[in-house]
């Protein structure tokens, strides 16, 4: 039995799904999973509603949007993995006693790369009260960029993932004001595939549901020294003390789920800071884009 699975990008953040890859929860399932590389912005939704591909791991925004735009939409999401927004605030100086509100007087970096994390963070700086058309924003560098910045002193606070964090803390450039796990879950990433063929495959996709769940299992009872000894080999050129530290730092922000159901108070924090900033246009209802039945049964058996 055969799933064509598309990786989204090579983050650490994945962890948990080269993990599976590593450990061998697939094979234990009866189950080979062909792990095909990014096709680039925008292809990912289209392979898989074209069927070149079975499955991909996507953030549930791609879904929602594709909802948003085709009320028809097939694509659904059937397990969770990242279950809490991963990116940091990172400060030039240390700030132990920060306040999202501090943000409208400071020089801050967003993340440019990708949208979620700054859509997610202009819903924050709402609820606090704060618009964030106020800020004094620069968006148009890397994080790479963001930590020279803040080793510079030409920004005073930057919005990073990992490695990025590591990197800053490690080096000293940087310290961690504000982990965005911190505001609760908020569905970040999940497996993709298309209404149809979950009923037409279901064996298949209830076996890959099974093994993430034995990995989320494994991921949260092991040390993440295996952790990074498991994933390491997809990351070559990373440090293995940084990749480590980086690992480390997600799960104690409890990024990673513990079982593959998609609450939806998780996607409706999501989809609430899409609403706000626009990228949506209407509320796309929870049960459109979700499915936990597989999740569940998971989890039940």
């Amino acid at each position: 039995m055969r799933l064509r699975l598309l990786e989204n990008y090579r983050f650490v953040l994945y962890a948990p799904f080269y993990a599976a890859h590593a450990t061998g929860a697939y094979a234990r399932e009866g189950l080979e999973v062909e792990l095909l590389p990014p096709l680039g912005p925008g292809r990912a939704e289209q392979a898989v509603c074209g069927g070149t591909v079975d499955a991909l791991w996507s953030g549930p925004i791609r879904v929602m949007k594709h909802h948003d735009e085709n009320p028809a939409s097939p694509l659904v999401c059937y397990a969770e993995i990242v279950c809490r927004d991963p990116f940091s605030l990172v400060g030039h100086a240390p700030n132990p006693d920060f306040r999202l509100a501090e943000l409208a007087r400071l020089r801050f970096a967003s993340v440019s790369e990708v949208p979620t994390p700054w859509l997610c963070l202009q819903e924050d700086l709402r609820q606090t009260g704060v618009d964030p058309a106020r800020l004094v924003r620069r968006n148009d560098g890397t994080m790479a960029e963001s930590v020279a910045r803040l080793r510079d002193g030409s920004i005073d606070v930057a919005q990073l993932f990992e490695p990025f964090v590591e990197e800053a803390v490690g080096s000293g450039a940087g310290h961690v004001w504000l982990p965005a796990a911190a505001r609760g879950r908020t569905s970040y990433t999940v497996f993709v595939t298309t209404r149809e063929r979950l009923a037409a495959e279901p064996e298949a996709y209830r076996r890959m549901v099974r093994a993430m769940y034995r990995t989320q299992q494994w991921l949260h009872a092991e040390p993440v020294a295996a952790l990074a000894e498991a994933v390491a080999p997809y990351f070559p050129q990373l440090d293995r003390g940084v990749l480590a530290r980086a690992l480390a730092r997600y799960k104690a922000n409890g990024v990673w789920g513990r079982d593959p159901v998609l609450p939806e108070e998780g996607f409706d924090r999501l989809r609430r800071a899409l609403l706000s900033s626009g990228f949506l246009s209407r509320e796309v209802p929870f049960a459109e884009c979700v499915d936990n039945t597989l999740a569940e049964k998971a989890v039940a058996s």
